[in-house]
């Protein structure tokens, strides 16, 4: 065993001890494999040197354009990378020293403790703004999988303290980073699983799903505002499941409502209208938070899509839902509907018709409800009344607001939706335009 060559892509003990990393080789899943194994400084050309790969299929396979089925290859990767057999299903490698390398779990790994502190270390190492990187993502999946695999109908208690952690979400980012809100979220997230892989009375275990289902869904909406579409529609699977299994309807249709903004806002208003039509189903024509808010999200995609007449009928269906809705259920927070939100939701669809009379009253009736620490919210809001400005011929004003808007913001603000909403703005003036001052000023700050 001694006198094999070593290899030019051998892993640090390091990544070998990490829970993501580990989660990844089990599943086989070499895109964050190698996504990994890259952030840590080893090149994809020295991984294909090693595992005897072409360096094309490598890079193919760390951007996930490809995918690794075939025994051989994963043994020659196990091989190049020297990655202990028992972690990929295979057997030992002629190299692996058995006495140093155990692939279980030490005496209290399974501490609810310990697992928490060993996410909170991967996610927060892994999250830098406004970038999400691949071992954060990996263990965004590894959480979210933890759970999602529990969610059947056999599947599996003390609730109170997660329904309350759920709830404080609600309450949005209160002026921290996205980044920051999201691994909390997701650490608390992953304490549900022991709850549901255990048999529980039905009502019981109805509580647990609804929460991961709003935790889920929560997450979900975290990872949209920092544009990570692809993961932010993976976690509404997974709170769509977990609402299913509850049995509650308006979690379900919540679920499907918020979903629906991430084709929304970026690009897709078709799937949009589709994904708010289901959740109007879903909701029934009781005046709830989730039936109010799926006629809103409605009317901006239907805006968006250039179904004018649609657009107006359905905000003036979320706005006679928005009259008779329970005291309740209009509170400031996610999972509630508030007229804050509805004021938001309204400037944007407002906006995208033209409508830009009734669509400033609603930006100035938002800023005011809105809290001075919301920084996002006040920021589109802002870009809205922009683009109002370029409805109504004056694109120079529009362009100089927005760039002052997007200069005014934090690090870590100017990305995804926000970035995404100044965009729009941006492609909708006329390339004849794009030589004036102001909208050079509003491309480089875009482009910065």
């Amino acid at each position: 065993m001694d006198d094999l060559p070593p290899s030019p892509a051998q892993l640090p003990p390091r990544l070998l001890a990490d829970p993501a990393f580990v989660r990844a080789l089990r599943e086989r899943d070499f895109t964050i494999v190698f996504a990994m194994a890259h952030d840590a400084g080893i090149s994809y050309n020295r991984i294909a040197e090693a595992c005897a790969l072409k360096a094309e299929r490598v890079s193919q396979i760390a951007r996930g354009t490809t995918s690794v089925t075939a025994l051989t290859t994963v043994e020659r990767i196990a091989g190049g990378l020297r990655i202990p057999g028992a972690l990929l299903g295979l057997a030992a490698q002629p190299w692996e020293d058995t006495a140093v390398l155990s692939t279980e779990p030490d005496h209290g790994e399974d501490d609810p403790m310990k697992r928490r502190n060993l996410l909170r270390g991967a996610l927060a190492a892994g999250l830098t703004a406004p970038a999400l990187t691949a071992p954060a993502l990996a263990a965004l999946t590894a959480a979210r999988t933890d759970v999602d695999q529990t969610l059947s109908p056999d599947a599996p208690q003390d609730l109170a303290d997660l329904e309350a952690a759920a709830e404080s979400y609600g309450y949005g980012y209160h002026g921290q980073q996205p980044t920051r809100v999201l691994v909390d979220l997701v650490t608390d997230f992953t304490t549900l699983r022991p709850l549901l892989t255990v048999p529980q009375p039905a009502p019981i275990r109805a509580r647990l799903c609804r929460t991961a289902g709003q935790m889920a869904g929560m997450t979900a909406i975290v990872l949209h505002d920092l544009g990570s579409r692809r993961e932010s529609r993976a976690w509404f699977a997974t709170a769509a499941r977990a609402a299913a299994e509850s049995g509650d309807d308006q979690l379900r249709a919540w679920v499907l409502a918020r979903e629906a903004m991430v084709p929304l806002n970026y690009g897709a208003p078709k799937a949009a209208a589709e994904l708010a039509d289901r959740a109007r189903h879903a909701a029934g024509t009781r005046p709830t938070a989730a039936a109010t808010l799926a006629a809103a999200v409605a009317a901006r995609a239907y805006a968006l899509n250039h179904q004018s007449e649609q657009a107006r009928a359905a905000l003036a269906a979320a706005d006679a839902l928005m009259g008779r809705l329970p005291e309740g259920e209009r509170s400031d927070t996610w999972l509630t509907y508030s007229e804050q939100k509805h004021r938001v939701h309204l400037s944007h669809a407002l906006t995208t018709l033209g409508d830009t009379r009734r669509a400033r009253e609603s930006q100035q009736r938002a800023l005011e409800l809105s809290a001075p620490t919301s920084t996002m919210t006040r920021t589109l809001l802002n870009i809205d009344g922009a683009a109002c400005s370029h409805h109504d011929g004056d694109s120079e004003d529009a362009c100089r607001r927005t760039v002052d808007a997007l200069t005014a913001l934090p690090d870590g603000y100017r990305t995804g939706l926000v970035r995404r909403r100044a965009l729009d703005l941006y492609e909708a003036i006329p390339t004849e335009h794009h030589h004036e001052r102001a909208v050079r000023q509003l491309r480089d700050v875009l482009a910065a």
